[in-house]
């Protein structure tokens, strides 16, 4: 019989249980580095479902891998029922591994109701204003915990420490940096003598970049992250508020994905001429995100050596904080900021922060 059926009510018990959304690659890590830990010393909850955009099962440590890769097989919808607002409620661990907009229209309702939220999605903290606020008076209605350190820096400690500034009196003034994985590596490789569009296209295949490149290269993404950085230190920014300066040439933004390949050569010219310049000036190219007096901006930055967001390495994200105890020299936090396997593990570093 098909692992993958029906969902039923949304059971009933006194202990934590986890049910994973998304069987991609973030969520097939995650469910990978479970069965690591499982039977170890960490108090973690059980996995009792896992469901996709096209179907539900129940499961348990012994079949949650061969569940997830039935899952992945589905071709058609089986049972969307989990999707409701009551799908979930106390005792509940929902943990979004999707990229979702209707998965995130839904966490504020299953916060309200008392189940608790982790996830990877940015779009339910780093798109409309309204949609953040919801979650927001939802996880204080519900009394309920919303992990959300997965969305930025794949678990690097930059909300969390935003957070804990904030809750000490700290008053943030700026906040800058690297928050693309896959632009990090793009210009920590381009060396400008090599055409633009072939490291894009390495990056690509590498899995650095989503399949169509230009989503990574307009730099929405990034507006996300910094919008989601920019709430938790108390500016509650609208999306529409950050300026956003894509990589993107308008004639190949509106091509089908299918030209896009041939059509990436648009991109050479500019950026060979942007880092010619910056070679003359003895600086390097970086695509930064910035919050700086109530307002936030994204976009390529050319940066002397000695800067703090100048180094890095790889896809590390490199962000700098600076605060009224930061003023002079800000707070630099780096390291690997892409990738499922430090994103599952994000997550579930805040599955074992929750508390009941």
């Amino acid at each position: 019989m098909s692992a993958v059926r029906a969902i039923a009510a949304a059971p009933v018990a006194s202990s934590l249980r986890m049910t994973l959304l998304g069987t991609g690659t973030v969520g097939s890590a995650f469910v990978e580095r479970l069965a690591v830990l499982q039977g170890g010393s960490l108090p973690i909850p059980p996995l009792v479902a896992i469901a996709n955009s096209r179907g539900f099962a129940r499961v348990d440590a012994d079949t949650q891998r061969a569940v997830l890769d039935e899952l992945r097989e589905v071709d058609n919808v089986r049972d969307g029922a989990w999707m409701s607002g009551d799908s979930f409620g106390r005792g509940d661990i929902v943990v979004d591994a999707t990229a979702s907009a209707l998965v995130a229209d839904r966490h504020a309702e299953w916060l309200r109701r008392g189940a608790h939220v982790v996830t990877a999605c940015k779009i339910g903290q780093g798109s409309d204003l309204a949609r953040w606020s919801l979650i927001q008076r939802a996880r204080r209605d519900g009394d309920t915990q919303y992990g959300d350190s997965a969305t930025v820096g794949a678990g690097l400690p930059l909300l969390r420490s935003i957070r804990m500034l904030n809750r000490g009196g700290d008053r943030i003034h700026a906040i800058a940096g690297v928050l693309s994985g896959s632009l990090a590596w793009l210009f920590n490789h381009y060396d400008g003598m090599r055409p633009f569009s072939g490291f894009v296209r390495d990056a690509r295949d590498a899995g650095y970049t989503e399949p169509d490149p230009r989503d990574d290269l307009s730099g929405e993404d990034v507006r996300r992250k910094i919008l989601i950085l920019a709430r938790a230190a108390g500016v509650e920014l609208e999306s529409a508020d950050v300026d956003v300066q894509s990589l993107v040439p308008d004639a190949l933004a509106v091509l089908p994905a299918s030209e896009v390949d041939a059509a990436l050569p648009a991109m050479d010219e500019p950026l060979r001429q942007r880092f010619a310049e910056a070679h003359r000036n003895g600086e390097v190219l970086k695509f930064i995100a910035r919050l700086e007096n109530g307002r936030a901006r994204v976009g390529l930055e050319s940066l002397p050596f000695d800067h703090p967001l100048a180094g890095g390495a790889g896809t590390d994200n490199r962000v700098a904080i600076w605060s009224d105890r930061y003023n002079v020299q800000p707070l630099v936090i780096q390291g690997p900021g892409a990738g499922a396997e430090v994103t599952a593990a994000a997550l579930l570093d805040d599955v074992l922060q929750i508390r009941v």
